[in-house]
């Protein structure tokens, strides 16, 4: 079965630098593939892209040692199940507040006997391996999404399910739950020391701990903290930051048309 690199960074404590799609198209991101990315993940959640557009975006990143990974958009078996049969190697999944959240994950994405997910790998026989189904229990990454002051709470209880491999901060949730203003990188110090109990609680528990961010300098810091998997920015963001720095630098020409000119 083809490698989960993701795990293989792990083993040799080496962070995972995972890029974020929210575009939902096979071109874009098989161009975001081909930069370089170790993971890319689509999102289903907040992003603009459904089911079919994310089987083409698994396609397109196979055309790269990039390892495929989708944020599913909520704790329910059959968009996880079907996510894993398209060819994801990775599943994060939001919202997961209490232990039975995290053993439901666990066992959705796992099949039997560790747990209860449907055999049907159509597309993950392909981009996997004829011997997917011997191992796929043991290379799919499960991550659960801990964002919400509940999972706080239960947060010990969290990383005690057996099979959960990482959790993923997503800072603005884990700020609005907080009562803090929703930012990836400049949280409030509220916020900042709820990070950094949940980071020391992972890497107790042996789970890896992963985390969105807005710039290298941020997700940089972070991994020095010891979060082994960082997102930075967004095929989105990047187009737009990539434009906005071209603009700028034309209409500081006195020789450049005005906006809105053409």
């Amino acid at each position: 079965m083809r490698e989960n690199r993701l795990r293989t960074l792990w083993r040799e404590d080496k962070a995972v630098v995972n890029g974020w799609l929210a575009i939902p198209n096979g071109f874009a991101a098989e161009v975001m593939a081909h930069q370089g990315w170790d993971s890319l993940t689509i999102d289903l959640q907040h992003g603009v892209i459904d089911y079919p557009a994310m089987v083409g975006m698994l396609q397109a990143i196979s055309t790269t040692p990039t390892v495929p990974v989708v944020r599913v958009p909520w704790l329910e078996p059959g968009i996880i199940m079907k996510t894993l049969d398209a060819g994801a190697y990775g599943v994060i999944c939001p919202m997961v507040n209490t232990r039975e959240d995290a053993q439901k994950l666990v066992a959705w994405t796992h099949y039997a006997p560790r747990g209860t997910r449907s055999f049907g790998p159509v597309r993950a026989l392909y981009y996997g391996g004829a011997d997917y189904a011997q191992h796929a229990n043991d290379t799919v990454v499960v991550f659960a999404m801990i964002e919400t002051a509940q999972a706080l709470d239960n947060l010990d209880a969290i990383l005690s399910v057996e099979g959960l491999d990482a959790i993923y901060i997503g800072p603005s949730d884990l700020s609005l739950a907080l009562g803090c203003s929703p930012v990836f990188d400049d949280v409030d110090p509220k916020v900042a020391q709820a990070m950094a109990h949940i980071l020391e609680r992972a890497t107790a528990h042996g789970v890896k701990a992963g985390v969105h961010n807005g710039v290298p300098e941020v997700a940089l810091a972070r991994i020095a903290k010891g979060f082994r998997f960082v997102t930075v920015s967004s095929d989105a963001r990047l187009i737009a930051a990539g434009a906005q720095q071209i603009l700028r630098e034309m209409r500081a020409s006195p020789a450049a048309a005005p906006a809105g000119a053409y």
